[in-house]
């Protein structure tokens, strides 16, 4: 009796994440937020991903809880990438300093110096990141929207997009 219990809360738990999940999304929405979710989550600023999947999600009407999982899913990756888009950006601005990077020598600089060079990096980070992810969102919606139109649950919702 009580495994039977057990298997129909289970159950419960799961069309309701289900529902919550799929909740007004149509194939292309979920593919939007999702893509949106994957390039945020690799933005070269710790700690702002997560505010800026809210945002987003709230401002855009997007389904917060599946922006956020792929902004989580890529974390990981914004350690990875931050050294690439470092020296993209040096590379966009033509600066020496960028496409250098040298790490041991930030050791030996004054306070202020430091402060500078890690703007200078950071300004580098976020162009390289902006040259790769404007491009890699139109790309993953086009193809995360033709694989959700498999998906037989999300295809019901696609006549209301």
């Amino acid at each position: 009796m009580v495994d039977g219990m057990w298997n129909k809360q289970k159950e419960t738990v799961r069309q309701t994440v289900a529902m919550v999940l799929r909740q007004g999304i149509t194939p292309r929405r979920l593919a939007l937020t999702l893509a949106l979710g994957f390039a945020i989550g690799c933005f070269p600023v710790f700690g702002v991903p997560t505010a800026l999947c809210a945002l987003l999600a709230v401002s855009l009407r997007l389904n917060l809880p599946v922006i956020q999982a792929a902004n989580y899913l890529v974390m990981p990756l914004q350690l990875v990438l931050l050294v690439p888009f470092i020296k993209l950006g040096g590379w966009v601005f033509s600066s020496s300093q960028g496409a250098q990077l040298n790490l041991s020598a930030l050791m030996h600089l004054s306070h202020e110096e430091l402060v500078r060079q890690m703007g200078l990096y950071t300004g580098h980070a976020l162009m390289g990141w902006l040259l790769i992810a404007l491009p890699a969102v139109a790309v993953m919606t086009a193809m995360l929207t033709v694989v959700l139109r498999r998906v037989p649950a999300l295809a019901a919702a696609e006549a209301g997009d």
